[in-house]
């Protein structure tokens, strides 16, 4: 059965009942004139034949139903998404959802999900642990709301459900996780030492052009990973590409992670230094040549740590903190427009008026704004 959220009321002036309801985006209103409760029953259950409508079974499993939808997802999207999914499923939507039939899920049901896992983080017994010293992270649970609205989709676009699960919350409780950046004298040191040990000795680093050219340009590690030679004309770097952790070549994150923008200063002789550091190593340098020839992310994430223990930078940062050390300081030196420009973020970001309209001249003006910005954090 569809699934009411209100019934009807009596209507004195127009001497009615009525009820409004609304199924995929729809809204329909049912009435009856029989007076007492015998009208307001005749509403609602109008009011439930024309939500049931088309409903192939209210009966199969919420479980079985995610499987399937996992089954039908894997035809269409990557492997980093599709894995997400399955975590969130096993490990938060499925312990308080899985066992209930599609018919009797509610939105309370989802949104009892977000609140558990708020507070209890896995819900899933066989992996809990002790209580987490602090809740999930509001992008986590940003996440599995969205991953909770594009199973229930599904399940309505297959005549599972007319479950609309529209005012589905993050707790308000719940924060950003907060992210670590290179410092000034982590910069520095980043900057002017280009070595770190191996077996006590200490020898060349040959990513050190790698993890400079991330730290000027805010690109992704994957999208690192994924730069060809023939993507930098004259002093343009033009993204068209990006490699996961699984290894496949996607077009990035998000519509806006293909894009174009001027090298800085330090960007460009990160660059000059890595091409140098390619012919010497007798590589040809062809169109589809990779800049930064690196296995995965996991091996250049290896090695940063290496990197970073090696020349006492503390505390610590991750690959991707990199980019958030480029849009920390750039911050500074340019408008929250140009900084998406730059970076490709596409929340909240006004792509017809930014994105979309690039004047002449704009990415020649970033670059300085960046080499500028730079110079002054590492001196």
């Amino acid at each position: 059965m569809g699934k009411r959220t209100c019934t009807a009321v009596w209507l004195e002036k127009y001497g009615r009942w009525q009820i409004n309801v609304q199924k995929d985006g729809k809204r329909k209103t049912f009435s009856s004139y029989k007076p007492g409760r015998a009208g307001q029953r005749e509403a609602n259950a109008k009011a439930d034949a024309w939500l049931d409508e088309g409903i192939v079974s209210t009966s199969t499993k919420v479980s079985k139903l995610y499987a399937d939808w996992l089954d039908d997802l894997s035809c269409t999207a990557g492997t980093s998404y599709l894995t997400e999914c399955q975590k969130y499923g096993e490990y938060y939507i499925l312990p308080v959802c899985g066992s209930l039939r599609i018919g009797d899920l509610t939105e309370a049901h989802l949104q009892t999900v977000l609140n558990k896992a708020y507070k209890q983080g896995c819900l899933k017994k066989e992996r809990q642990r002790k209580p987490l010293d602090r809740p999930l992270s509001k992008k986590t649970l940003q996440g599995i709301r969205s991953v909770e609205r594009a199973f229930v989709k599904w399940c309505r676009l297959h005549k599972y459900t007319t479950l609309f699960p529209e005012s589905l919350s993050v707790p308000k409780g719940a924060r950003l996780a907060g992210k670590q950046i290179l410092q000034p004298d982590a910069l520095r040191i980043l900057f002017s030492v280009d070595t770190r040990t191996w077996h006590g000795k200490t020898i060349f680093d040959d990513f050190i052009y790698a993890y400079r050219f991330a730290v000027s340009t805010g690109v992704r590690p994957g999208e690192l990973l994924g730069l060809w030679y023939g993507d930098i004309k004259g002093n343009t770097v033009n993204l068209r590409r990006s490699i996961n952790i699984h290894g496949e070549t996607t077009q990035g994150k998000n519509e806006n992670a293909v894009r174009s923008f001027d090298l800085c200063a330090d960007a460009r002789a990160a660059y000059e230094a890595q091409v140098d550091l390619l012919r010497a190593a007798g590589v040809q340098l062809n169109y589809n040549t990779p800049l930064f020839p690196i296995g995965s992310e996991r091996a250049l994430y290896r090695r940063w740590q290496h990197y970073q223990q090696a020349n006492g930078i503390t505390p610590a940062v991750s690959l991707y903190e990199l980019r958030h050390t480029f849009v920390s300081i750039s911050a500074a030196a340019m408008t929250d427009g140009q900084l998406k420009l730059l970076v490709g973020h596409s929340r909240n970001m006004d792509t017809q008026g930014i994105y979309g309209h690039e004047v002449e001249g704009r990415r020649a003006q970033l670059a300085q704004a960046t080499t500028d910005a730079f110079a002054l954090a590492h001196g």
